[in-house]
């Protein structure tokens, strides 16, 4: 299933994952799972970025690690709950 996956991620011109692909993980495919996170991996990380503070006290624009995990969390509990 593996080059499955990777072919019909790559050749989506729309950025779209492929029907099988949501099925798959919809039913608890860990290798289909790992897809749909990635997909939208940069989605989460740039919802995650946050203003932090250094040990100097300076201000920089960073990631919250929390946030992108609790995001990634409840997008794979939304995937595993969604009715097909």
């Amino acid at each position: 299933m593996n080059g499955v996956i990777n072919s019909n991620v790559e050749n989506n011109e729309r950025g779209l994952l492929p029907y099988p692909i949501i099925l798959a993980a919809n039913k608890g495919e860990p290798e289909a799972m790992k897809v749909v996170v990635l997909h939208y991996g940069s989605y989460m990380t740039s919802l995650s970025m946050r203003k932090l503070r250094d040990e100097q006290g300076n201000t920089y624009w960073g990631i919250d690690e929390d946030t992108r995990e609790r995001l990634r969390a409840k997008l794979m509990q939304s995937v595993l709950a969604f009715k097909i």
